[in-house]
């Protein structure tokens, strides 16, 4: 079996939606099986269908004692091939507002008093499986959309390693995926230029500010060299990806600028992918 991943998350962090996600782009899934039974389950399925990509749904449903063996279990798994570990979350406040819109009921309602109880409790019981986790992922500010880009960059088929490459405002917090983050903030910021504040790092106006500034190119160089030199050493050790991200304070000038210029700059030796996390806040 090529690829064989686990995915767990808090209610309401987008389980479900990223199971379905793994089915459109080529894996075949299979949701809420008790722990214990996966060993047994998987191996059947690599002797009989000799699936390529499995994805595997565990969430706080499972019984506890399997929850507390969760790493034993994965042992046992990785005699079929590579595992991962994808863990979905979101911050409190988020998953509360879901809750509310959906109207649907916590897992562990009938044990705890309040919803907040409940995703504390949730947490604490999931702590084995996210502690294993190959992948975090924070959707709070994600929709199903770009859920669906970001699983289908970072759980696709391809075998060759895949760069990513993520704008970012520290406004809105770091991501919490990145293999590295590089801070821009040092930069000159074109948005107390007032010709310039309601563009952004794609536009040629301001593509032309930051090019002319020295640091800027420094600060080019000095992650395009860093990036050249250590890619080929991460891609030896059979990683599926590596995400890169930049930040600026708002993630619409100097990161996004940042992050497609390296992007020209590399797509010719690893295959490149670009998103740019605070496009819905551009004004």
């Amino acid at each position: 079996m090529k690829r064989l991943l686990i995915v767990s998350g808090r209610s309401g962090s987008g389980k479900s939606s990223a199971l379905h996600i793994l089915e459109d782009i080529g894996y075949y899934s299979i949701d809420n099986l008790p722990l214990s039974l996966l060993p047994e389950i998987v191996a059947k399925l690599d002797q009989e269908n000799h699936l390529d990509m499995l994805a595997l749904g565990v969430d706080v449903r499972t019984p506890r004692s399997d929850l507390m063996e969760f790493e034993s279990i994965l042992e046992q798994l990785k005699a079929h091939g590579e595992v991962e570990v994808l863990f979905l979350n979101a911050r409190d406040d988020i998953l509360l507002a879901r809750f509310g819109a959906t109207r649907r009921r916590h897992p562990l309602a009938d044990r705890h008093s309040t919803l907040q109880e409940a995703l504390i409790a949730e947490e604490a019981l999931l702590a084995p499986v996210a502690n294993r986790a190959t992948l975090m992922l924070d959707t709070s500010s994600l929709n199903v959309h770009e859920l669906k880009q970001t699983l289908s960059v970072k759980m696709g088929q391809g075998d060759q390693m895949i760069l990513i490459l993520q704008s970012f405002g520290y406004k809105h917090g770091i991501p919490l995926d990145a293999d590295f983050v590089f801070d821009v903030r040092h930069l000159p910021n074109p948005h107390w230029q007032a010709a310039l504040r309601p563009k952004t790092g794609l536009d040629k106006d301001v593509q032309d500010f930051l090019g002319s500034d020295k640091n800027v190119n420094g600060m080019f160089d000095d992650i395009y060299q860093f990036l050249s030199k250590w890619m080929p050493v991460f891609a030896e050790s059979h990683r599926h990806y590596l995400t890169v991200a930049i930040g600026c304070t708002g993630g619409q000038h100097r990161s996004v600028y940042l992050v497609n210029r390296l992007s020209d700059a590399l797509k010719l030796q690893w295959p490149t992918q670009t998103l740019h996390r605070e496009m819905k806040h551009w004004s």
